[in-house]
């Protein structure tokens, strides 16, 4: 610290420099005179220390003097707090790097996005190094604290559920249980929920060892690798389990059998990572089991540890009566706990899954019939609900779809309109829906009746069922099809009613591209982000071209098969005026410059992490690759969805050969 201090004299752009390099710290020389600020080339330099931050990060290497002259960096002062904000060429907000009390170092670094402020990192004790790091607005509602100072989060004090199930589903593909570390649950959380005895154990000891069951729930996973992305979660509604009805210090809030759909290269068949059950710790989601693929004859549904065995346990308060199990009910758990841990062979004969399957259901049956509370039996047939339709639309028994619209019906006779009459409504759909397509094969004419009746059928929900919790789901993926469906205008009409009455959800954010990609002809494509060559790429650095502006990935086999096409016009018209940008949907880069060279591909590419969560693919709602707009000359859009038969017409009208 003393050798910083030493540095409060240098110009502070020769600080920037140094100590960017040297500690990632900042130090104000007198931040009152104007001739101390920053070059906005130096400022912009600056980059965040988590990796997963989506901000605004112009290419200050190819600003050219006139725009660069046009950004500024000005003298920020709020009380004894002080520093510098960068404005772009418009007046929005690009960094903001302040003092904020008074000491001469700048302890906050601030990035927007869009105008807002998306991420700060800041130092909390006058160390060498920052800390603490928040996510806002566009970038979420994370808050993370790295004790240690080696620049990975140790601890959480805010992050959602969603969030929660993102960095699980990158923690299986990296394989990096580190990032897992800070979001399992500990004796100190349990120790503060009063959750103690056989529940603590069994809870401790489902999170023990993370990266060898990580790599093991991966061994032969066919959904996770390294191009998998994260596309959503999914949950039945959180509940609340009675404090006293576990010996716990409070009641207990928690989601069960959390889910995560995630895009391994099929994006109409998404892949689902079973998350599990999360309890709530403050402001922080905490996970009680680690996540795991749900793929393959071998996965089996496993009910949450809080949310089920603590309800009818022995460990249980005798003194509550209603919700205190039963011998029966006791010896009711204990065998389907035991069925669980013990499922056939994954090779195993289609009988022998199917006749475990009906085991467990039997228990989960008796369960429903002997709980004493609405909760309880509320519980146990969710359980069952999600039980069936895993194993009808794995494939593991197909024959449950009968069963599934029996307890369909029986719930929708008790209650009609309750949220559980909700999801087994649409657990069912989908498991018919899947089962008819599978019955179908190749008879074209069949699926397209069986596709009908399933749009049919969400549309339905939907009016039924406004307020479901599967509702933004269900709209997003009508309007899809839709859309797919060439039906425009319906498609439309649905994406904006996700908007108004989902904004903030993951399907209403969507939706909101999709509505800009469809409006998008006739006016000026608005589309920058990083280079994979660096800094950064704007489609509007190619004005007086013709542009095919393609969104794709390395494992799609359309993207694949559009390649040599591609390669053919753009050696055929490059010459004459024609352009191509990539936008890469993989969820990181490390795969793809291999890919390109391999291929001979040359043109230009842009590259978010996230893949078509992150950046552009967001931006435009895009729902599948490839997806191609074309851009005249004028840098404005001709069209917005083309294949590579309308890429051709076009070159051949626009760029004729003379």
């Amino acid at each position: 610290m003393d050798r910083l201090r030493s540095l409060t004299r240098m110009s502070i752009a020769k600080q920037v420099c140094l100590l960017a390099a040297m500690t990632g710290v900042l130090v104000l020389a007198s931040p009152g005179r104007a001739a101390d600020a920053p070059s906005v080339k130096t400022a912009l330099g600056l980059r965040p220390q988590q990796a997963d931050v989506e901000y605004d990060m112009p290419d200050v290497k190819a600003l050219d003097a006139k725009t660069l002259e046009q950004c500024k960096v000005t003298l920020a002062k709020d009380g004894k707090a002080s520093g510098w904000i960068v404005n772009g060429p418009a007046g929005q907000p690009l960094r903001r790097f302040m003092d904020s009390d008074g000491d001469g170092e700048v302890d906050q670094y601030s990035y927007y996005k869009n105008g807002l402020e998306v991420y700060r990192e800041f130092n909390s004790n006058k160390s060498s190094k920052v800390d603490q790091f928040r996510w806002f607005n566009f970038g979420g509602t994370r808050w993370g604290v790295d004790t240690n100072k080696d620049g990975k989060i140790d601890v959480w004090k805010q992050i959602s559920v969603e969030e929660v199930s993102r960095i699980a589903v990158k923690a299986l593909i990296s394989q990096d249980a580190s990032l897992l570390a800070p979001l399992l649950v500990t004796k100190d959380d349990l120790k503060h929920l009063g959750i103690q005895g056989n529940l603590e154990s069994k809870l401790l000891a489902a999170v023990a060892d993370p990266a060898p069951k990580l790599r093991k729930a991966v061994a032969s996973s066919k959904i996770i690798h390294p191009r998998t992305i994260w596309q959503r979660f999914d949950a039945t509604p959180p509940a609340v389990v009675p404090g006293d009805s576990i010996k716990a210090a409070g009641d207990v809030t928690v989601y069960e059998n959390v889910m995560a759909i995630v895009d391994y290269g099929n994006p109409m068949n998404p892949g689902l990572v079973h998350v599990g059950e999360l309890v709530r710790i403050g402001d922080v989601w905490k996970m009680t089991s680690l996540p795991v693929p749900m793929e393959g004859t071998a996965f089996q549904l496993e009910p949450g540890l809080i949310m089920n065995d603590p309800l009818l346990s022995s460990g249980k308060d005798a003194a509550v009566p209603d919700v205190s199990a039963t011998s029966e009910e006791q010896e009711l758990v204990e065998q389907l706990q035991k069925l669980q841990a013990s499922p056939p062979a994954a090779n195993a004969a289609r009988p022998a899954w199917e006749k475990y399957q009906k085991s467990v259901e039997a228990v989960l049956v008796k369960l429903i019939n002997k709980a004493k509370t609405d909760e309880a039996r509320n519980l146990w047939t969710r359980q069952l609900l999600d039980t069936i339709a895993v194993a009808v639309q794995s494939g593991t028994d197909p024959s449950g779809l009968a069963r599934l619209k029996k307890l369909e019906s029986d719930i929708s006779k008790a209650d009609p309109k309750s949220p559980l009459a909700a999801i087994a409504r649409y657990r069912t759909m989908s498991a018919e829906y899947t089962v008819s397509m599978l019955e179908a094969g190749k008879d074209d004419e069949a699926k397209q009746k069986i596709h009908d009746r399933w749009l049919a059928s969400l549309e339905e929900f939907l009016d039924t069922y406004p307020k479901a919790d599967d509702a933004p789901d269900v709209g997003l993926q009508l309007a899809m099809e839709l859309e797919f469906a060439g039906k425009t205008e319906k498609a439309t009409k649905r994406y904006q009613r996700l908007v108004d009455d989902y904004a903030d959800s993951p399907a209403g954010i969507r939706a909101k591209g999709a509505l800009k990609r469809l409006d998008l002809v006739g006016k000026p494509l608005l589309l920058a982000g990083p280079s994979l060559a660096g800094g950064t790429l704007d489609v509007k650095q190619f004005r007086g071209k013709l542009v095919c502006v393609v969104f794709w990935d390395t494992v799609n086999e359309v993207c694949k098969e559009d390649l040599t096409p591609l390669k053919g016009l753009y050696d055929s018209y490059h010459s004459d005026g024609f352009e191509i940008v990539g936008v890469n949907l993989d969820p990181v880069k490390t795969g793809v410059g291999p890919y390109l060279t391999q291929n001979g591909v040359k043109w230009p590419q842009i590259h978010e992490p996230g893949g078509q969560e992150g950046g552009p693919g967001i931006e435009f709602g895009v729902m599948v690759v490839p997806t191609m707009f074309i851009v005249d000359r004028e840098g404005k859009v001709l069209n917005r969805n083309a294949t590579i038969n309308d890429l051709k017409t076009i070159l051949a009208e626009k760029l004729a050969k003379k």
